[in-house]
């Protein structure tokens, strides 16, 4: 599996999967490296690699970033998904920010690799905004899938990563609810959809598999009074080790988390939506969650029905913060 990130002039709209078959000038994980450092994270080690050319800013702020990106992962699943990874860095030599982010299962001898092309001159501001790296580092805690399944590892990223960064602390809910009711409309199926292992536009890849995601986190709580989540569900898989370097059939991926929930919430959504398109009523989720649209925010309302799930879903868990070692 690789899933692929590219920044573009729309939100997200550079993003594209692709297969690692060929490459101009050999693999990434076969690129010349200039310094290399290493995170330790649980029982996992991240090695980072930097790639020939200049950053502006230090490598060592450039570590934070990907330190506090592995550490919000790491929260969210309990431990970084696999014990064996590598970063590449390359510095691009124009432009801000990550220009490209993608991420392979099983190669170069690493568990997860993931390649950054980094802007020369990249400020910590644009570090401390990024959400990529995340993004990236999610794709390694679920196992390779066939291609009309891109929907569910993209889906994912996309809704967890928020999520995760506020479990970590680097974000606040009210930002990430005000960002998913701007955005999450852009997966809503259109009249030519033929269902999410059908219809691979980027709106239904991307926000169409964040919908779904949503939806079984919330379904998951309602059904087990709260006390179970799709955060559950997806601990379950890593544990039994579906993670990118390993290739299951996405239909045992969701057994595996809905029995960890005591639920068949994944697999009967995924019955209901893989084959027929079918709308999320988003106005009323948002209401029994109770995010209400204030101006160019939003407030919470924690007199609504669902507002106890809400608050579940980005509270900080059980198991708390997970740092890398010093």
């Amino acid at each position: 599996m690789v899933s692929s990130c590219a920044i573009s002039l729309l939100v997200l709209a550079g993003f594209a999967i692709v297969r690692a078959a060929q490459f101009r000038g050999g693999p990434p994980w076969q690129h010349p490296v200039a310094s290399s450092q290493s995170i330790h994270i649980g029982g996992a080690v991240i090695q980072v690699d930097f790639g020939p050319g200049a950053l502006d800013l230090p490598h060592d702020q450039v570590m934070e970033w990907v330190r506090n990106s592995a550490s919000s992962v790491a929260t969210y699943y309990g431990r970084f998904p696999v014990e064996k990874s590598r970063v590449l860095i390359e510095p691009a030599m124009e432009g801000r920010g990550v220009l490209r982010g993608t991420t392979w299962g099983d190669v170069g001898g690493f568990q997860g690799f993931t390649r950054i092309v980094l802007g020369r001159q990249t400020t910590q501001e644009d570090l401390e905004d990024d959400w990529e790296m995340t993004h990236e580092f999610i794709h390694m805690a679920f196992p390779s899938l066939d291609d009309e399944h891109s929907w569910i590892e993209e889906g994912l990223a996309t809704y967890l990563e928020p999520i995760a960064r506020v479990q970590r602390g680097f974000l606040r809910p009210e930002k990430i609810w005000n960002d998913m009711m701007r955005d999450m409309p852009k997966g809503d199926p259109e009249n030519s959809d033929r269902g999410l292992d059908n219809t691979h536009t980027w709106g239904r890849t991307y926000w169409g598999g964040a919908q779904f995601c949503l939806l079984a986190d919330v379904t998951i709580r309602q059904q087990t009074e709260n006390r179970k989540g799709l955060q559950d569900a997806l601990r379950a898989i890593v544990n039994a080790g579906g993670t990118i370097d390993q290739e299951w059939p996405l239909r045992k991926a969701l057994s595996v988390g809905d029995s960890a929930t005591g639920t068949h919430v994944l697999v009967q959504l995924y019955d209901g939506m893989r084959d027929t398109p079918k709308p999320v009523d988003l106005a009323a989720l948002w209401k029994q969650l109770g995010v209400v649209r204030d101006g160019n925010g939003v407030r919470f309302d924690d007199h609504a029905p669902q507002a106890a799930i809400r608050e579940a879903i980005t509270r900080t868990p059980a198991s708390g913060v997970i740092l890398p070692k010093p």
